[in-house]
């Protein structure tokens, strides 16, 4: 472990130079040689999904499992969006003179060395990996075991492109030891590795930022809300609720309770339990809920349950302010969105939801590097320090002061 460390901590010396050219240049490469291996990438991805189905997966796990020849493309098209992105390294933030004389320039810089630690998206490892390489920062990569075969062929090929290229293959590498021996290994080696960054289930998070020396940005849980306000528009508010849990119930962006103001619970609710009928969606809600739909009970457990699947929780609430207060206490910090009409209530629930992405009329699905404009994300943070919400390039990049003197001494 601390071999390969030292050999990434000196390859972050050379790519943090690197001239914007030749980094788009090569992250282009990187794109083409994906689409020319695709039929390797799905034989090793058919290990996987096979495997997968052999140890008891559910379908949401592996659809976030599965490349095909359109994900592929997806992937290609995700590098050559991040390779057209303006250059993060080397933008002067802020500058001045001093009362000494001295020019100040405060200077974007990579962080370093970067472990990420994910799971089940085989995609993570070319979107990560390019946009460590598009910030100057080399990335060590660590997939869940349920996408080992994906995850190793995909790094094979970015590998290949360095090496081409006359760069080291540990800029961009897979952790050679994924045993959870091996993770906490690296995130105590804070002599060779800058950040942490763990997006994946709760355990993991709780884990990483309870034993880690390196500093962590945590990628945590997306317990989302939509809560439907009095003054929404309730077809459109519909066809955006369903959206937001529908479209792709297993990713973290997602809504995962939806919140029904009582003023309109019974015009509203029999609506949306149509819609939510037609996409199959198992729905749990409240005493309330039950009194006008038929549906099983929700817990608290229920309210504090990131499901990623096609299962629901609602709840009728009191207004507003009851509504900011159940996602205050079982809210995750991740994405929240309100419906309505109404300016005052949309500008008082923007202000008064402490998350890190919060809608007015939105579905939260939009909380995505590639939504954003950001080329993809390394994942959602729900950290509010350093970085929050959809992780990008500029987020990879910290900074340093740069001094400029004539001969100048304090006194």
């Amino acid at each position: 472990m601390e071999d390969f460390l030292k050999k990434a901590k000196a390859s972050a010396q050379i790519i943090a130079t690197m001239q914007s050219a030749e980094k788009k240049r090569i992250l282009s490469e990187m794109a083409d040689a994906l689409i020319a291996q695709s039929d390797q990438i799905m034989i090793e991805n058919n290990k996987d999904m096979q495997a997968g189905r052999e140890n008891g997966l559910d379908s949401a796990l592996l659809d976030r499992l599965l490349l095909d020849e359109e994900r592929i493309a997806g992937m290609a098209q995700s590098l050559r969006e991040i390779a057209g992105l303006k250059e993060p390294v080397g933008r002067v933030l802020e500058g001045w003179m001093s009362e000494d004389n001295l020019r100040i320039e405060k200077v974007s810089v990579p962080i370093g060395v970067i472990g990420v630690i994910y799971e089940s998206r085989p995609n993570v490892t070319s979107d990560v990996g390019a946009l460590c390489f598009k910030s100057g920062n080399v990335a060590i990569l660590k997939g869940g075991k349920e996408a080992e075969n994906s995850n190793q062929v995909i790094a094979k090929i970015l590998q290949g492109v360095l090496e081409q290229n006359g760069l080291p293959k540990e800029i961009i590498s897979l952790l050679p030891d994924s045993s959870r021996e091996g993770v906490s290994a690296l995130i105590k080696m804070d002599k060779y590795v800058d950040l942490i960054v763990p997006r994946g289930g709760e355990g993991l998070i709780r884990y990483i930022s309870q034993n880690s020396s390196v500093p962590v940005v945590k990628h945590d849980k997306g317990l989302c809300h939509t809560y439907i306000h009095q003054d929404a528009n309730l077809e459109q508010a519909v066809a955006i609720a369903v959206n937001a849990k529908c479209q792709r119930p297993g990713v973290c962006n997602a809504m995962e309770t939806l919140l029904v103001d009582q003023a309109i619970a019974q015009e509203a609710l029999p609506e949306l339990y149509a819609a939510f009928n037609a996409e199959e969606t198992e729905l749990r809600g409240d005493p309330e809920v039950q009194e006008i739909i038929e549906v099983e009970l929700a817990t608290i457990e229920d309210f504090d349950a990131e499901y990623l699947a096609n299962i629901l929780s609602i709840k009728v609430v009191e207004g507003l302010s009851e509504a900011i207060d159940h996602i205050s206490t079982f809210g995750s910090g991740h994405s929240e969105a309100i419906l309505t009409e109404n300016y005052t209530a949309a500008e008082t629930f923007l202000d008064r939801v402490d998350a890190a992405c919060v809608y007015v009329n939105a579905s939260t699905r939009f909380t995505d590097g590639g939504a954003f404009g950001f080329g993809a994300e390394v994942g959602i943070s729900t950290n509010k320090l350093h970085a929050r919400g959809p992780m990008g390039i500029n987020e990879l990049t910290t900074y340093k002061f740069k001094i400029y003197g004539h001969g100048e001494v304090r006194v």
